[in-house]
């Protein structure tokens, strides 16, 4: 596993405590894409089932996961897909 994934799992753990966690590279996907030979950041999909979303809205449940990634998201991150779901919506 990459250190990028490590480093976004580590982050998202601390602050959401999630009960599922799951960070997939999509970066070899995006092979030659512009934007992201610009910003070196690769492409990550998070699927995230977590307490913390309880009662939020899509957006909220957002900004939660890009508060604790941070600097990451304008440095190692150029694009990530969120799926963000509490644990009564992912059973």
């Amino acid at each position: 596993m990459t250190q990028r994934i490590e480093t976004i799992k580590a982050l998202l753990q601390h602050s959401l405590h999630p009960q599922h966690l799951e960070i997939i590279d999509d970066s070899h996907a995006h092979a030659g894409h512009a934007g992201a030979m610009q910003s070196g950041g690769g492409h990550f999909t998070a699927i995230i089932v977590a307490d913390a979303f309880e009662g939020k809205t899509l957006v909220q449940r957002h900004q939660l996961v890009y508060k604790a990634l941070g600097d990451l998201m304008r440095s190692d991150i150029h694009a990530l897909i969120i799926k963000a779901r509490t644990p009564s919506e992912a059973s």
